[in-house]
């Protein structure tokens, strides 16, 4: 349970100074690129998995049967006010905020047709649960880059700083509260979905332990 101990975004070598400039360090380009990467083949797993879809995504199936609305437009709109929920909080946008949308969307437009996907129902719950490691490990990399959190990552970190609770936590106490609210509506989910809003808090912070704990080796 030390992943507990993660209550903040560490601060590394590569770490930018500032989330939001327009002459990044290289290094915390190249990291954040990286992290995104790993991040969207992470998200592709789990949709590859088809155990579940992902808790906002159940929250955005359910704001489209009350609505009417597509599933994109509802996931836009749901992005938009999540990203509106920032100023209160003080977040602050940058350069990663923006790749966080195109990265992923390029990563799962070019992984999903490559990934494999098994007729065993355990197999898939295992690619579900892989996938959610492998997002969290990339969500860890591309925070500690410091350049801008995406939409919903930046929603953890700015409660993060308010409650001062862990970010695991924060994480868990998010992703549950929206699975909720979407299978309330009406959305659908899995065992894939339970496993992501379960484990990508911890996930998320075992990689920052791990990243913290190679940088002090060097």
């Amino acid at each position: 349970m030390s992943f507990l101990s993660v209550t903040s975004v560490p601060r590394l070598r590569w770490s930018s100074p500032k989330a939001f400039t327009l002459r990044p360090p290289f290094a915390s380009m190249v990291f954040l690129v990286l992290g995104l990467v790993m991040f969207g083949l992470g998200e592709a797993l789990l949709v590859t998995a088809g155990v579940g879809v992902s808790p906002w995504t159940v929250f955005a199936e359910g704001v489209t049967r009350i609505t009417g609305w597509s599933l994109g437009f509802a996931t836009f709109l749901i992005s938009a006010v999540v990203l509106l929920l920032w100023i209160p909080l003080m977040q602050t946008p940058g350069i990663g905020t923006i790749l966080n949308a195109v990265i992923v969307a390029l990563v799962l437009e070019y992984a999903l047709p490559i990934l494999p996907h098994f007729d065993s129902y355990l197999a898939n719950a295992m690619l579900a649960l892989t996938g959610v490691f492998v997002t969290g490990f990339g969500g860890a990399i591309y925070l500690v880059a410091n350049l801008g959190p995406g939409p919903r990552d930046g929603l953890m970190t700015g409660l993060q700083r308010v409650t001062g609770k862990p970010i695991a936590l924060v994480r868990m106490s998010i992703e549950l509260s929206v699975v909720a609210i979407g299978w309330a509506l009406g959305g659908t989910l899995g065992l894939g979905t339970l496993l992501f809003a379960v484990g990508i808090g911890p996930a998320m912070a075992i990689g920052m332990q791990i990243l913290q704990l190679r940088s002090v080796a060097r």
